[in-house]
């Protein structure tokens, strides 16, 4: 029974909930209340700190850039993201290929990967080479992080006083991360990868490990990488044996290979070495006496045949290589590759680039072009990938991706074609508005009904906007480019009708050349048969790769090579028609503001496409499609076409030439009076019926089942090359190079 001086229940709890309540708020006004004083004190304190006046704006400008330098280096870190991938991949052992490259008939055109000269350890390298290098290249490469700004700041002073570019800024780091991982473009996207890049590789790599790579892997000229190639090349000796001079003169092929190479300008190469003896004084790795010598005594090399490899071309077909590795369709590292390169046609069309860009570059305004030319059956037979390999070793003709203009018309135009349309059917050719987009034609006028074909010859731009608007849709015009072998991603918002969607040189090529095909897929292919030094087909194109796929419905082939046969004799490619009436077709391409000007054309024997323009993507001066382009791919198919058998473009009647066509007088002189370039004459040392014969033969041989050889023993300087006619599984049958040129 409770108590009567205890409170009720309800009372007592009352009062518990009391005792909570003002615990709560006493605890509550007691921590508010020290961390009052809490954040006196450190007021108080930091006002011993507190500037005024001119020192007050100092304190304000160093904490903006902070703030901005913390947001610029996450954005640098942002755009430096895609360059890390690069690293993911087996990057040490890109060079552990062994690739002896062979042409179309036989004979040695080039090496790349690991070849005759294997990787030296540094500490077996002669200190004098080391010194020349980081005398001529990186004084501090021992003392920064990948990244030197003390250096940066003396080329900034030393390009200031001499009013142009005299020494360069990048350490031997950055070199090397874009040799590794990046391109020759001149863009600050490329600058700030390669910085990452280069911390990336301080982080990761000891610095012996980075000054190897460097050495193994630069590019020294002549079709060399490495500075252990370069010394067998030009003096003909081990890496370990050169004397201070020749080291001098390796040294100075880093900054311009082509420029200083020897065997090329021997004076200049002297000159250069001269440079980089007084770079050791100055860095006082050496004194005057000790380089006295070999600036009285400079080095001499061995006398070589000036014989240019296609180097663009061989990069190109060494990443083939890896990939047909990486596929799983090749095991070997160390092979001998018989590729597609016809050697005197890829010498006509650098001899024609160069020929372009130094009669019209200055006048035009355009310093760089690359050329793709694939044969009916998808043999890429010559690749010109820039001006100038020993300036840039970026290939403009399978890695640059430039806007094709109105040279992308044809997918727009084939999938109309599929879609049941014809040549002679009328479109209207007015303004026209799509999402708010109002595409114009070049000459901002309008045709009223046209037919496709019309439109095609003229390259109206409301036509195919058109089309794609009201009758097929993008995606339809994408596939159609994808099934034609365009390889790079495509966009497929609404203005890609009219090419502005980035593709390569060697895309175009491909894809035109499914017309001279028939509508088959053009296949194209560097590589022909990959070899074992003991004469073993590891891989053959013709045997190991499917069979081409139909692209493009015969009638829809039929139309298209109707509409592209007439371009340039009624269109805007006048300059492009091949001389003795041999029928050609093909298509311009013009992109905004003039920074790219194209020509992609074919024959039934061939289909070349030529670019123009810059790397930094400025503006040319009015230079379109139809001008230069169109008349270098002339200079080089009318090459091409002399003394071989004609083939049909299909689809086009009497396709084979019975005299001049009309417009081929037109092609020789454009409508502003300017001369195409210079014309290449190839003498015929074969007959058509000859090499008719000729064929046969091997192709007979190609269907023996083996055919008996004696062994012979080939010389270290030619690799052995097992001939097409011999079977897979015939090791033993070795054949040295054929050097008869059957296609002539």
């Amino acid at each position: 029974m409770p108590s009567k001086d205890m409170p009720p229940a309800p009372k007592r709890k009352r009062h518990i909930l009391l005792r909570i309540d003002s615990w709560i708020d006493s605890t509550v006004w007691n921590l508010g209340f020290k961390l009052g004083e809490i954040w006196e004190e450190i007021t108080i304190f930091f006002r011993r700190f507190r500037v005024r006046g001119w020192k007050k704006l100092g304190f304000e400008i160093a904490g903006e850039a902070m703030t901005l330098g913390t947001a610029g280096f996450v954005l640098l870190l942002a755009l430096a993201q895609p360059a890390f991938e690069e690293t993911k991949e087996d990057w040490r052992n890109r060079g552990d290929f062994a690739v002896t490259f062979l042409d179309r008939y036989g004979n040695p055109i080039g090496h790349r990967g690991i070849i005759h000269e294997d990787s030296v350890p540094v500490d077996q390298l002669p200190d004098h080479l080391i010194k020349a290098v980081l005398a001529t290249e990186d004084r501090r490469f021992f003392d920064h992080f990948g990244i030197d700004f003390f250096g940066l700041a003396r080329a900034m002073t030393e390009n200031a006083k001499a009013g142009g570019v005299v020494q360069g800024g990048s350490t031997l780091t950055q070199q090397l991360a874009k040799n590794l991982f990046l391109t020759n473009e001149r863009s600050i996207e490329r600058k700030i990868k390669e910085a990452f890049l280069a911390l990336w590789l301080e982080a990761n790599l000891s610095k012996k490990e980075i000054l190897s790579h460097y050495l193994d892997r630069a590019y020294m000229g002549a079709g060399t990488f490495g500075a252990a190639a370069a010394a067998q090349f030009y003096f003909g000796k081990n890496i370990t044996e050169v004397t201070l001079a020749e080291s001098a003169m390796l040294a100075g092929l880093f900054k311009a290979p082509a420029k200083y190479a020897p065997h090329v300008n021997l004076p200049a190469a002297r000159s250069r070495a001269n440079e980089v003896l007084s770079n050791l004084v100055q860095s006082g790795m050496m004194t005057e006496g000790q380089v006295i010598g070999a600036r009285r005594n400079p080095a001499s090399v061995i006398d070589r045949a000036d014989v240019k490899a296609p180097d663009f071309f061989l990069d190109w077909a060494f990443d083939e290589v890896q990939r047909l590795h990486a596929r799983g369709k090749l095991k070997e590292r160390s092979v001998i590759v018989r590729t597609t390169i016809d050697t005197a046609l890829q010498q006509v069309a650098e001899a024609a680039m160069e020929s372009s860009l130094r009669e019209y570059g200055e006048s035009y305004r355009v310093k760089q072009g690359a050329m793709v030319v694939i044969e009916s059956g998808g043999a890429v037979r010559a690749m010109v990938g820039g001006r100038d390999y020993g300036e840039s070793q970026f290939n403009r003709a399978t890695k640059a991706l430039r806007q094709p203009g109105s040279s992308f018309k044809l997918y727009t135009y084939a999938a109309a074609m599929e879609a049941g349309m014809k040549p002679e059917t009328t479109i209207s050719d007015a303004p026209i508005t799509w999402n708010g987009w109002s595409p114009q034609n070049y000459g901002r006028s309008y045709k009223g009904k046209v037919t496709l074909m019309s439109a095609m010859q003229q390259s109206l731009n409301t036509v195919p906007v058109r089309l794609a608007k009201e009758k097929l849709g993008t995606d339809v015009i994408v596939q159609t480019a994808k099934a034609f072998g365009v390889e790079t991603p495509l966009r497929k918002d609404k203005t890609i009708p009219l090419g502005t969607s980035e593709v390569t040189v060697l895309d175009q090529t491909t894809a035109y050349a499914v017309m001279p095909a028939g509508g088959m897929q053009s296949r194209r292919h560097g590589i022909e048969q990959v070899l074992g030094y003991n004469g073993e087909v590891f891989y053959d194109f013709n045997r190991d790769e499917p069979p081409a796929k139909r692209v493009l419905s015969e009638q829809a082939m039929v139309s298209m090579n109707r509409i592209l046969s007439t371009i340039p004799y009624q269109g805007t490619a006048r300059r492009a028609a091949l001389d003795g009436g041999i029928v050609t077709g093909g298509k311009t391409g013009t992109s905004q503001s003039y920074r790219d000007a194209w020509f992609i054309g074919f024959t039934g024997n061939y289909t070349a496409g030529v670019w123009f323009g810059n790397d930094d993507f400025t503006s040319m001066n009015n230079m379109t499609g139809g001008s230069l382009p169109a008349m270098t791919f002339k200079t080089v198919m009318d090459y091409a076409h002399q003394g071989i058998e004609l083939k049909p473009i299909p689809g086009i009647e009497n396709p084979l030439p019975t005299g001049n066509r009309k417009g081929t007088e037109v092609a020789k002189k454009g409508e502003d009076g300017k001369a195409v370039p210079q014309a290449f004459t190839r003498p015929r040392t074969l007959s058509a019926d000859s090499t008719r014969v000729l064929k046969q033969i091997a192709e007979s041989l190609k269907s023996a089942s083996a055919i008996p050889a004696a062994p012979a023993r080939v010389a270290e300087a030619e690799a052995p090359v097992v001939s097409p006619a011999v079977a897979p599984g015939k090791p033993e049958a070795i054949f040295k190079p054929i050097s008869l040129d059957v296609r002539r």
